[in-house]
């Protein structure tokens, strides 16, 4: 009967994982919907910043502008700014990220490149502290549907660095989302601006839905309208001076658009690792539920057995 109990409690207490495992997963499917409404919600801004920048390309040369953000020099130290979790519970997703970083710093040592490390997200922060690595700013307890006030908060930091010449370029490390169960670590080079990446492209937009009671994406092209400026538009100011105030802007809308996939990838992680979790919850209870019945048969039979030895005896 010990063993029985034992089987049962055991039992029990997967049966309370399980419960845990799939309210998590049902939490993070809550999150991924409002970090798509999010992003839906600030692509107007994102849209009407590319037409400003895209028509203001079309009256000046980017290369001639004698502005901060776009002028290159020589690379002695860069600026590495890693986004990763706050939480674990989430897969590899902290983990890829993480390895990416170091194989990225690994590749400037080789080239005799100094680095620093901006971090966003606890768990990068814990793992490069452990270490010893070079840390200038490091934010943590972020809120998990990001925010404008937090990527320029972020964007702050990163002009600072740059316009101060402590380092000659910022490289972003996040995760890029791909699908529910797929996401990649990618490197983007974010300071000096490449004239070139302001220019209108296709983008893509995810949206989480539902179909015969499971979870899935579904990914759609979105695609910028962008118009040239009238040629008898006439500036208040200089050309040069409205671009060298909205580069910041735009900067500060690439981290949050980075921080909206990272948070996406992270809750997609957590979704799939909870849904594996308790499908072998699922899993462990139908085997351990078998070996209950199965002891308990073995617990009966004995019982008869003893039974019918004692009248038996009897006889």
């Amino acid at each position: 009967m010990a063993n029985l109990k034992f089987i049962r409690d055991r039992i029990q207490s997967v049966k309370n994982t399980k419960k845990i495992t799939e309210a998590m997963r049902l939490v993070a499917a809550a999150r991924v919907r409002r970090a798509q409404e999010q992003v839906l919600a600030t692509r107007p801004f994102a849209d009407r910043l590319a037409q400003v920048l895209y028509g203001l390309q079309s009256r000046l040369r980017f290369e001639e502008a004698n502005l901060p953000l776009l002028r290159q020099r020589e690379v002695k130290t860069v600026g590495l700014l890693v986004i990763s979790g706050d939480r674990g519970l989430c897969g590899g997703y902290n983990t890829n990220v993480i390895k990416r970083a170091e194989t990225r710093t690994k590749e400037l040592q080789a080239e005799g490149i100094n680095y620093k490390f901006v971090l966003v997200g606890r768990k990068a922060l814990q793992y490069f502290q452990r270490r010893n690595q070079p840390i200038d700013a490091s934010y943590s307890g972020l809120e998990q549907i990001p925010t404008a006030a937090e990527a320029s908060k972020i964007a702050d930091e990163l002009l600072s660095l740059f316009l101060s010449e402590t380092v000659d370029r910022i490289e972003l490390i996040y995760t890029r989302f791909v699908s529910l169960v797929s996401s990649r670590p990618v490197v983007q080079t974010l300071l000096p601006l490449d004239p070139q990446g302001l220019e209108a492209s296709d983008d893509e937009i995810f949206r989480l839905t539902t179909r015969g009671g499971q979870f899935e994406v579904q990914r759609e092209k979105v695609t910028t309208q962008v118009r040239a400026l009238p040629n008898d538009m006439i500036f208040e100011q200089d050309p040069v001076q409205i671009l060298d105030s909205l580069l910041p802007l735009y900067l500060s809308n690439q981290i949050l658009r980075a921080l909206q996939e990272s948070a996406a990838s992270e809750l997609a992680a957590r979704m799939t690792a909870m849904s594996n979790a308790s499908e072998n919850a699922a899993e462990l209870i139908s085997n351990l539920t078998l070996s209950y019945n199965k002891a308990r048969q073995a617990a009966i039979t004995q019982e008869i057995l003893e039974v019918v030895g004692g009248a038996e005896a009897l006889k």
